[in-house]
């Protein structure tokens, strides 16, 4: 049988045996809307939570609207221009476009071009976050758990803010979308570092799918009754990156109900655990290097057996990468035990420590094999990976260590489907 992955802009094709026990989970497909533009301005207008966006911002008043960067399929195209569109009495010069990059890098002015329409791009004033920068963050208070919490200057300085984004499970927060365009998506790197930190990060409720009682989401959502947002502007995405529904209004009620729908759409139960979990990481730009395909990896672990194998088939064009503290984190330790005691190591903060903490903990259950044609095979072994030079000889591999009999599982798109054991 043939199987076709979500790898970088084009798909893998996949030949498996015919003789193989196959289980294929895919989110529940949802039809794109028909009118996706007409179905954001009507959820400007018609919100999921609280009176409409014309009404929550007065004349004369500064607006910031938070928009994702380019490791996130955001439909940023559609969002951003019925945003501005409704806000047509705010002079251009009252709006700054906020890219929230977390701890990612800059995007460069094409990405930036590709993203928001060259029109938006060259026309609006648009600030990026840098993580690194102390002086551009200031305080708002400590959480309950006393993270301080610095977020943007400026950002904080407009008189209204609107958060962009797309909702779906995210393996550590919960669910991705609402409060992470504030935290980490305009915070400092301190706060982040403290809000991943490896306690958090251990803490089992700290996973997909999960809000309540995850520490990590508990303080996305301080943040957010901290600053307030006048407005919220979250889609939900089927696999060919459509909008299949619009979530808007007040933050917190709005994120929910879009957690919810995601949830019905997104998440797969399965009876019993695989031997062999296949996966992507949905594609492009979502593959585009090993530290965003921890998520595809995470997706295979939620149903792989323990000591079972996992592979994911990820474009990486971006590399490990060479940016941020990712790789440097992983070859400073020997085995998956070293660097968790690493991490754990009382005071340790440093970028990217998340991604290598969650690596090393789905490597003390599983092995995984890396197809990426971006990759070297030093690149994949120095992050206690295995590499595949073909998915399906791969398998061939593996089949004779469990045996013909051996359970396997797909995930064509990744972390678009979160498993779980019911």
């Amino acid at each position: 049988m043939n199987v076709r992955l979500a790898y970088g802009k084009h798909g893998l094709e996949v030949e498996l045996p015919d003789d193989a026990d196959i289980t294929i989970l895919e989110p529940r497909y949802v039809e794109g809307l028909p009118e996706p533009e007409q179905a954001v301005r009507q959820a400007l207008q018609e919100p999921t939570a609280g009176p409409p966006l014309n009404e929550r911002i007065r004349p004369g008043q500064s607006v910031g609207i938070i928009f994702s960067d380019i490791t996130r399929p955001v439909p940023n195209q559609i969002l951003i221009p019925a945003l501005l569109e409704a806000l047509k009495e705010t002079p251009p010069e009252f709006i700054t476009l906020y890219n929230a990059t977390g701890t990612h890098r800059p995007n460069t002015a094409l990405e930036l071009d590709t993203m928001l329409g060259e029109k938006i791009a060259r026309n609006y004033r648009i600030i990026q976050n840098d993580a690194s920068d102390l002086e551009s963050h200031r305080s708002i208070g400590l959480t309950r758990t006393g993270n301080d919490m610095l977020i943007h200057r400026q950002l904080l300085e407009e008189d209204a803010l609107i958060l962009t984004g797309f909702i779906e499970p995210h393996f550590f927060a919960g669910f991705s979308g609402g409060g992470k365009a504030v935290l980490p998506g305009m915070a400092h790197l301190s706060t982040v570092l403290r809000n991943h930190n490896a306690a958090n990060m251990d803490n089992p409720r700290a996973t997909w799918g999960v809000t309540a009682g995850n520490p990590i989401w508990e303080e996305v959502n301080e943040a957010v009754e901290q600053i307030r947002p006048a407005f919220l502007l979250n889609v939900a995405l089927n696999k060919d990156k459509q909008i299949t529904a619009v979530f808007s209004g007040d933050a917190q009620a709005a994120h929910a109900a879009g957690c919810t729908f995601v949830r019905q759409t997104a998440m797969a139960p399965v009876e019993d655990p695989f031997d062999i979990v296949i996966t992507s990481n949905s594609g492009y730009p979502l593959d585009l290097n090993l530290y965003q395909s921890v998520k595809g990896m995470s997706a295979a672990a939620q149903i792989v057996k323990p000591g079972g194998s996992i592979i994911i088939a990820a474009d990486c064009w971006d590399g490990v990468p060479d940016h941020g503290a990712f790789a440097e984190i992983l070859t400073g330790a020997d085995s998956p035990g070293q660097l968790l005691a690493m991490l754990r190591s009382p005071g340790y903060l440093r970028q990217d420590m998340w991604q290598a903490q969650i690596l090393a903990l789905l490597r003390e259950k599983a092995e995984i094999h890396v197809y990426s044609e971006n990759l070297t095979d030093s690149q994949i072994q120095e992050a206690m990976l295995i590499p595949s030079t073909s998915v399906s000889d791969t398998v061939s591999t593996l089949r004779k260590r469990y045996g013909a009999a051996a359970r396997i599982c797909i995930l064509p798109e990744g972390p678009q489907t979160i498993p779980y054991i019911a």
